[in-house]
């Protein structure tokens, strides 16, 4: 049995990545059909119900430039406002909220139901139709057909999760949920390099039993900025956080039990991530440090939930009930939901294109933990990328690619599909050679022009970031051509903003350099012009205060993209270059980089081995060229 209509995108999963991907399909045009296993936990927050971080709201804020949703939704379900790294410069700052959990999920699951061309359906998708090598649809656990040009699988830990709490282990996608046998054992059979991943989630506490007097408190930014550009006001209710941490009584509990953790005892085979270690691991592996911070966040506004980030463990319920009350203000903390890991299927995103279609497979795409990621802000970028590349497959419309030098997605696509994972993978700050000109502040700026090409940007949003582009221009401009002299009044001007004297003219536009001076601090001086929009602001002190940096960060731009546009053919054969050692024809072969700048990347490679590749490209374009009779 089968439903009369085909569908253009079939999206198997509705969390944070299949979200993304599904409504960007539709506001393509397609006619696209989303899957989940329970309709009541689409975008559900598995973990901690927040929203930006650390080189996570660069993604979130690149999303939101393209034409998604996350960035909306956090606006409108936010509670904690928080902006990272302040003090240091505008390249690695982040913003961070905390998100009310079930509003999140409700607004999301209401735009997904209103969204045109989007069709909703719950149900266990099992296997994958496949036809010579091409996809043709999914089946469900009844054995019910549904037909479509592309399928994008967005599993998020449901690919065989078995969830572990000390010796008792469950089937599961997350506690309480119904884990995905058939679809993992059927990637599997259709023959997918196939992994195992494990991550787990902290106890949530009861509120009301926690005493937070002696606690220090952390209170939401007062004046914060929105993360999507179309947010006009944010909600007006707060909530604070809480900092308190883990004791010597704790780190006893552990050591004395470690081995009723699955984690040591030889339960879990899963890997773990070394940036976000359990309790467990962060007490055996740092025996010197003699506390770890525990954070204690609301999960909403109308809930005792409270989500004790640093608590994470996978040990016996009788052992987490001490262990937490070992923690100052804990004492009498009740546990709502516990603790737990889970272990689950992934994909080796080597197996994938750069749109991230499968190699094997054509029309199928994977996004988010299936690719052996972690993270709501990770998983939205690549479902978003996954969504858009499969409607222009469908509509016969060029690949979407960003490169390394455009977007902090650009950056994730590219690591994983050439270098692949061994643990789960986090975007950092640090993977973007080119975060100067990748910050959070300038996203909408850099890519909004490509969301309103896919036709994801209205008309009316593009107009405006024109505006706010030529309003920038004019700002630099203004200050740029004013000038001010080194003489006594200026200079008493520049001591009461306590900034060195100047001895030649100097225009504003080069005082606004200075570290000490701000946009606002020039009004002292003729030329001068208001800026009521704090983003035109920003931008303009930006590009005086990092010009020089961000201009050379730019010509190592030009260098990267002269590799990046020297392509290879695709019909190489690696183990043609005997020059090559099998280990890295082995992992070209499987990689198959488009260019010679993907093959750079690839783990391992040298400038000779680079060279010979280039050689033999050289030769087979020359052969080429002579069997067809060209000069």
């Amino acid at each position: 049995m089968s439903l009369p209509k085909k569908f253009d995108v079939i999206v198997v999963g509705a969390g944070h990545a299949g979200c993304e991907a599904a409504l960007a399909a539709a506001r393509m045009g397609c006619e696209t059909l989303l899957f989940n296993i329970n309709l009541d936990s689409i975008a559900l927050m598995s973990c901690n119900p927040a929203i930006g971080g650390l080189a996570k709201a660069q993604l979130v804020k690149e999303i939101d430039a393209l034409g998604g949703e996350m960035a909306k939704i956090a606006d409108k379900t936010a509670c904690h406002f928080r902006l990272l790294n302040s003090s240091k410069g505008p390249a690695v700052q982040s913003s961070r909220v905390q998100c009310d959990k079930q509003l999140y999920r409700l607004a999301m699951k209401e735009v997904v139901e209103r969204e045109k061309h989007l069709y909703i359906r719950q149900a266990l998708v099992e296997r994958l139709v496949v036809e010579d090598g091409v996809v043709k649809g999914v089946t469900d656990n009844t054995g019910f057909y549904y037909e479509g040009n592309t399928v994008i699988i967005t599993a998020g830990t449901f690919l065989n999760g078995l969830v572990h709490v000390g010796v008792s282990r469950q089937s599961a996608g997350r506690a309480g949920e119904i884990a995905s046998i058939g679809l993992a054992e059927n990637l599997k059979e259709l023959g997918f390099e196939m992994g195992r991943m494990k991550t787990g989630t902290p106890p949530r506490l009861r509120a009301s039993s926690i005493d937070f007097s002696n606690l220090e408190r952390q209170d939401s930014d007062p004046d914060p900025t929105p993360f999507s550009y179309t947010t006009k006001t944010l909600r007006e209710e707060r909530l604070p956080s809480y900092f308190t941490a883990t004791t010597a009584a704790t780190h006893k509990i552990i050591r004395e039990n470690i081995m009723q953790s699955p984690l040591y005892s030889g339960a879990i085979k899963g890997v773990s991530a070394r940036y976000c270690p359990s309790l467990e691991d962060k007490v055996m592996r740092f025996e010197d440090k003699g506390h770890h911070p525990v954070v204690l966040e609301f999960e909403g506004l109308e809930t005792e939930e409270i989500y004790s980030k640093g608590l994470g463990n996978s040990l016996p319920l009788e052992l987490q009930e001490k262990l937490v009350q070992s923690v100052p203000g804990l004492e009498e903390a009740e546990i709502m939901r516990n603790a737990y890991a889970i272990e689950y299927d992934f994909v080796q995103p080597t197996e994938l294109k750069q749109t991230f279609e499968t190699k094997l497979i054509t029309g199928l795409y994977l996004a988010g933990q299936t690719n052996g990621t972690s993270g709501y802000e990770e998983a939205a970028a690549q479902g978003m990328w996954a969504g858009i590349n499969a409607a222009c497959a469908v509509q016969k419309r060029e690949p979407f690619i960003l490169d390394r030098s455009e977007a902090y997605m650009g950056v994730l696509v590219d690591d994983l599909v050439t270098r692949g994972v061994d643990e789960p993978y986090r975007m950092f700050t640090s993977r973007a050679e080119y975060r100067l000109i990748l910050r959070e502040d300038n996203a909408t700026m850099r890519l909004m022009g490509k969301g309103h090409e896919l036709g994801l940007i209205p008309d009316d949003d593009y107009r405006d970031l024109k505006e706010k582009v030529r309003q920038v221009e004019a700002g630099i401009n203004n200050l740029s051509s004013h000038k001010i002299y080194p003489v006594t009044e200026t200079n008493e001007i520049l001591e009461k903003m306590k900034t060195a004297p100047i001895k030649n003219p100097v225009t504003l536009y080069q005082l606004l350099k200075r570290t000490e001076v701000a946009y606002d601090g020039l009004k002292v001086f003729d030329g001068w012009e208001e800026i009521k929009d704090r983003d035109i602001k920003r931008q303009v002190e930006i590009e005086a205060k990092y010009e020089g940096y961000i201009k050379r960060q730019k010509e190592a731009v030009e260098k990267f993209r002269s590799l990046e546009e020297k392509k290879i053919p695709p019909g190489i054969d690696y183990c043609e270059i005997p020059s090559l050692s099998s280990e890295l024809q082995k992992k070209l072969t499987a990689v198959c980089p488009a260019s010679f700048g993907q093959a750079q990347r690839i783990p391992g490679m040298t400038q000779a081995a680079l060279t010979a590749v280039l050689i033999h490209a050289k030769k087979m374009e020359l052969e080429s060229k002579n069997a067809s009779g060209e000069n």
